[in-house]
């Protein structure tokens, strides 16, 4: 075995797959420009937390479920009123999620909410948060699944240990009493320990009748809303926007 090679096994017995899988093309590097020790071990560790970081956020992209892309650029802020631009920055910095507040977003259906949460989860993820993603009709079957499918407590179990919550389009089917019951269960074992953002087309005043039960409903918007920032978004349909330009 060349000493190049040994020194591979050697990074890669250690755990620095980065560093082991560059260290041919970094040494050819060296020899050819003339670079410091020093230099060199510099560029060998960059490469190794350069390749932690892209496995880290491969990882963190994994367990999130994204269902698409979406990024906070791409958002029409000007097409849609309840929400600014400073918002959209405030919401980007991730220090709400710190501070385990909940994030509301509310308004018809083509407005972008789903887009915002889904933005917001991949630039939590690029800073090392961990995020999960799961629209409330995929959440509900999970809960009611939870007792006798392996599959389906892993994924809760994950849902628990994420610092970011993401449950879209609560509203847009109705849900019995016991998964109402599931789902409150669920708000209240994440209260004050991540963050959650809701997505709804549905106003506070018609949860009730979403949910079935008045009394739970209040302690379950008393839960999401303590310690929450709230957005009402108002404006015309993307969707419909974009067929009249055309």
């Amino acid at each position: 075995m060349s000493a190049i090679a040994e020194s591979e096994r050697k990074l890669e017995s250690l755990r620095l797959r980065g560093a082991s899988s560059k260290l041919p093309e970094l040494l050819k590097l060296a020899e050819s420009s003339g670079m410091t020790c020093l230099a060199f071990l510099e560029s060998l560790v960059d490469v190794e937390l350069q390749d932690r970081g892209d496995r880290r956020l491969k990882r963190g992209l994994a367990m999130a479920h994204f269902p698409v892309v979406k990024r906070l650029e791409d958002f029409k802020v000007a097409r849609v009123s309840g929400i600014a631009k400073r918002d959209l920055s405030e919401l980007a910095e991730c220090s709400w999620i710190d501070r385990h507040e909940n994030l509301l977003l509310f308004g018809p259906p083509g407005l972008g909410k789903t887009h915002l949460a889904i933005a917001l989860g991949h630039v939590a993820v690029r800073k090392g948060y961990s995020v999960c993603y799961e629209r409330m009709t995929s959440l509900i079957k999970l809960l009611v699944r939870a007792d006798a499918a392996r599959s389906a407590q892993f994924r809760l179990s994950r849902l628990a240990k994420a610092n970011m919550v993401i449950i879209d389009e609560i509203g847009y089917t109705p849900i019995e009493r016991r998964e109402a019951n599931l789902f409150f269960t669920f708000v209240s074992d994440l209260y004050e320990r991540a963050s959650i953002t809701v997505t709804s087309n549905k106003d506070l005043n018609s949860w009730a009748e979403l949910m079935g039960d008045e009394v739970m409903t209040a302690a379950l918007l008393d839960r999401l809303m303590h310690h929450s920032k709230i957005f009402s978004l108002s404006g015309e349909s993307y969707r419909i926007t974009s067929k009249k330009e055309e």
